[in-house]
């Protein structure tokens, strides 16, 4: 994220440590991890290799997704088509296959159907100034229909000559990989003899491996890079962004279109895992990506977000399903925990925002009370 001003205004004034308590982030990671430890504790099933490697893998699907979304609504933006975006790519992706596609044909045509539902959004939104809420909602239903209509609402479940690699590619795992490279180098070999040890030891999902990589290059291009400036300049003020020369339109098309690239990547991602496709998958997850989001520290109007805070809200959302699940609480108390988690977060980033105007009314007030005090002691 870029530094703004008050960020660091708050940073000298309060040191590191000052700096980093006053950051939503790092509250939002502290209840995940007391909520990792007390889960932990309660239920002996919660900290156990099976449950951890479910816990990892399924947060991963929106924590990517979550990323791009993230994108968005540092511009002031919203995008309601992602979990439909999502279904639509993994629709057209798994129906190529099926007809007997090589899965190196079917995965680019999957990525550039949801660049192309990206891109007509961020056109209307940036070029004929439709409202983001409207646009992203009308994808919505129309990729989820078209996803229907390719389909004929039927479920997909083989994926022709490639079948394996992409079931491999979601539901796969580091110990694959490794027991591949074993086998290259020679499973006799004092290599091969390491990568079989990793394979036997270490068993990591592939989804939180892509996740960690996309949350690396977006925390990289959020900070280091020009159009992560100008995408916090835009969501800080788009008129001042205009007047210094940003180009407005054509960063907010960009930003759709990532969102709906890295959204149609999950989908990809959920269909190997899953090993089938169906047009109800991704219903309701925009939701939680949003959610996600703005636990994570994200303004819905604009301005601000981390590649890190969009991360740690979708682990703590994970987090909170599995364990109600675990500890035999109903698993429909989740939206409520999900909804007092954004409601606390967002009155988190109004208090934050709005302290200095605080200590400010707070300083005239006790100028006013000292002039008006002033002449009646002297009387």
């Amino acid at each position: 994220m870029t530094m703004t001003i008050d960020d660091t205004i708050n940073r000298q004034t309060y040191g590191p440590i000052g700096y980093l308590l006053s950051r939503q982030t790092f509250w939002v990671f502290a209840a995940a991890v007391v909520a990792f430890v007390y889960v932990s504790f309660a239920s002996p099933s919660f900290f156990t290799p099976g449950n951890l490697f479910n816990i990892i893998r399924n947060f991963a699907f929106v924590g990517i997704i979550s990323l791009g979304m993230t994108a968005v609504i540092i511009t002031g933006g919203i995008d309601l088509s992602v979990g439909s975006v999502l279904c639509l790519t993994g629709m057209v992706v798994g129906m190529m296959m099926n007809a007997d596609y090589s899965i190196w044909i079917a995965l680019p045509a999957g990525l550039a159907v949801a660049a192309l539902a990206g891109g007509i959004s961020g056109v209307l939104i940036a070029y004929v100034g439709m409202p983001p809420f409207v646009v992203t909602l009308g994808m919505m239903s129309l990729a989820r229909s078209v996803a229907m209509v390719m389909s004929n609402n039927t479920m997909v479940f083989d994926f022709g000559r490639d079948h394996a690699t992409f079931i491999g590619l979601g539901g796969g795992s580091t110990r694959g990989w490794f027991t591949h490279l074993a086998e290259w180098v020679g499973v006799d070999s004092g290599l091969g003899s390491a990568f079989t040890w990793l394979a036997l030891h270490i068993s990591i999902p592939n989804p939180p491996i892509f996740l960690a990589v996309f949350a690396l290059l977006f925390g990289f291009a959020f900070r280091w890079t020009k159009w992560g400036r100008h995408i916090f300049a835009i969501g800080g003020n788009e008129q001042a962004a205009v007047m210094t020369g940003v180009p407005v339109r054509s960063i907010k098309v960009s930003v759709y279109v990532l969102s709906a690239l890295v959204a149609g990547f999950a989908g990809i991602l959920q269909v190997g895992w899953l090993g089938t496709i169906t047009t109800g998958m991704g219903t309701g997850m925009e939701l939680i990506v949003i959610a996600a989001v703005v636990i994570g520290g994200a303004n819905l109007m604009g301005g601000s977000g981390t590649a890190f805070g969009a991360v740690v809200g979708a682990s703590l959302i994970e987090i909170i399903r599995n364990s109600l699940t675990l500890l035999g609480i109903n698993p429909f108390w989740q939206g409520t925990f999900v909804g007092v988690f954004i409601i606390v977060a967002v009155l988190f980033d109004r208090i934050r925002h709005h302290q200095d105007a605080i200590s400010m009314a707070f300083q005239s007030f006790k100028e006013r009370l000292g002039v008006k005090g002033g002449p009646a002691s002297g009387a």
